[in-house]
């Protein structure tokens, strides 16, 4: 199966990233990909995308990315919904503390006897 997806060039600290058409099982630098489709800088958020090749590959049958879907919605490439690519942040479960009720023994005091003084 084809895959649209991120292949990372640039730098180290400095990310750029070509939009490639690749088999879904390979790597994204495994190798040469099928065809370049354009290339995004996230930090400058420049973006160049070839529509018509983009759309004739997923005529064929080829998937988008996540992060790739998204930014052709915002481009105006294709239009539907965005998908959520972050996953669901689990929050660590909080264990509820066991209520053990300890009873302390209250120290038992006897009253002094009254005196019987009073008369």
């Amino acid at each position: 199966m084809l895959t649209i997806r991120f292949q990372r060039v640039g730098r180290k600290n400095d990310p750029a990233f070509r939009i490639v058409v690749l088999e879904k099982t390979r790597s994204p630098k495994a190798g040469n990909p099928l065809q370049i489709l354009g290339s995004y800088n996230p930090k400058t958020k420049h973006t160049v995308i070839d529509a018509e090749k983009a759309k004739h590959w997923m005529s064929k049958g080829a998937q988008l990315s996540g992060t790739v879907n998204n930014l052709f919605i915002t481009k105006g490439v294709i239009e539907g919904k965005k998908v959520n690519v972050l996953g669901k942040k689990s929050a660590p479960k909080k264990e509820e503390p066991v209520a053990v009720e300890v009873k302390a023994e209250e120290p038992t005091v006897e009253a002094p006897a009254e005196t019987a003084s009073e008369a």
